[in-house]
């Protein structure tokens, strides 16, 4: 007896997992997940693996074995889905192609829309164009070019769907979205990426709610990739910041800091064991001047050099040669609920401490129910007088302004 699932059987157990996740909310992104052939735009994994909620199933690796292309797993797909709202008979542009995302997208702007998928890399495309052609989608067009500067042949977009993390927005995407049209793109925002639902406005963009999300990074000529200094290296053993932007640390006087005897500070604030907390991230980001993300290993973790071992890093406070990061403890013995609070290294590291601390009382204050951050996408020589009140942060082609309902100014 043979007890394998049928891909259709699978198609609707991922359906159904989806809808448990809240990735899926309508049925429409229901439906057209329910019916695309999911197995067979992902070749290089097992159906098991193709049909997993949560797996990214990377199709491309760079010479250093760094994933370059992938088919983004099911759950950020549905919830980009679901953001962007593709409607019948709209023009959509996918930036990032895998070819599943854009037979999704060839569904939902059924009947009378277009799809066009681009990717600088042609090993991406040509594999695109195949697996759409093999599933009954050959409609979908697929480009080969450089994603700064998107594709204009078929301009104007409604909707722009970039499933590739992005740095910033360039000047083409805004040229080409049409008046009211709607960008979906992970975008890195001082070292965090959120997926966020861009509205276009006259001249700039504006958000209409944002999500978790993880991607690999844009190529090309807007390619800017954050980098990782090191604190602390054995040969198992790991610390270090990620810093995004450009932005520079004195890297000695930390390394020095991290070897200090750390000084704690504590919120009062507490959280559920599963309860999000990447609106705080977000927050803190905004928040400092100084914003880095510590990184590490489990065995600095397991060594007592550090409190934290996440791979993608925790919110930081750096400066000068003093550092302060997020961390938290359990208050009961059940460990079902978690006080936040901060721990700091360096020459003043109680102040910075109390300082991530204070930051936290604020959120929790102010922000924690929501509705979140509001951001707003400038051309880059907008004026300060132009932007509205909050954080500020200039990129090359852009300037970006983050807000929060509820902030002072």
């Amino acid at each position: 007896m043979n007890n394998t699932p049928t891909p259709h059987e699978l198609r609707a157990g991922l359906v159904k997992q989806l809808r448990d996740q809240n990735a899926i909310r309508t049925d429409r992104i229901a439906d057209v997940i329910g019916s695309v052939p999911r197995e067979v735009f992902a070749p290089e994994a097992s159906p098991a693996d193709a049909y997993d909620p949560n797996r990214a199933v990377v199709t491309k690796r760079d010479p250093h074995g760094l994933a370059i292309s992938s088919v983004s797993a099911a759950n950020i797909q549905a919830v980009m889905l679901e953001q962007g709202d593709p409607r019948p008979g709209e023009t959509v542009l996918e930036i990032g192609s895998g070819g599943m995302n854009a037979a999704y997208l060839a569904e939902l702007v059924a009947p009378g829309g277009t799809v066009t998928t681009l990717d600088i890399d042609p090993e991406v495309t040509d594999r695109a164009r195949r697996l759409l052609a093999d599933t009954g989608y050959a409609g979908v067009h697929v480009v080969t070019a450089d994603a700064e500067y998107g594709a204009p042949d078929r301009a104007p977009y409604d909707l722009i769907e970039v499933t590739v993390g992005a740095p910033d927005i360039p000047p083409a995407w805004l040229d080409q979205l049409a008046p009211g049209g709607r960008i979906v793109v992970p975008l890195r925002l001082r070292g965090l990426m959120r997926s966020f639902l861009l509205v276009r406005e006259g001249d700039h963009l504006v958000s209409h709610g944002y999500e978790l999300c993880g991607f690999v990074p844009m190529q090309g000529a807007g390619e800017q990739r954050e980098h990782l200094v090191l604190l602390h290296e054995t040969p198992n053993e790991e610390v270090g910041l990620r810093l995004d932007d450009g932005d520079q640390v004195d890297i000695e006087a930390l390394r020095g800091a991290l070897a200090s005897p750390r000084q704690e500070a504590w919120s009062g604030v507490t959280v559920g064991g599963e309860e999000p907390t990447h609106d705080l991230d977000l927050w803190l980001a905004t928040a400092f001047d100084g914003h880095a993300r510590l990184t590490a290993t489990v065995a600095a973790r397991d060594a007592g050099i550090v409190a934290s071992a996440s791979p993608l890093g925790v919110a930081t406070l750096v400066v000068g040669g003093t550092f302060a990061y997020r961390t938290v403890r359990a208050v009961d013995d059940s460990r079902t609920r978690f006080e936040l609070g901060a721990y700091g290294h360096g020459p003043a590291a109680s102040a910075a401490a109390s300082k991530l601390v204070d930051e936290i009382r604020t959120w929790d204050r102010k922000h924690r129910r929501g509705p979140g951050a509001r951001i707003e996408i400038h051309p880059a020589a907008t004026p300060d007088s132009r932007l509205p009140a909050g954080r500020v942060v200039d990129k090359t082609h852009s300037r970006i302004s983050i807000s929060w309902p509820g902030q002072q100014p």
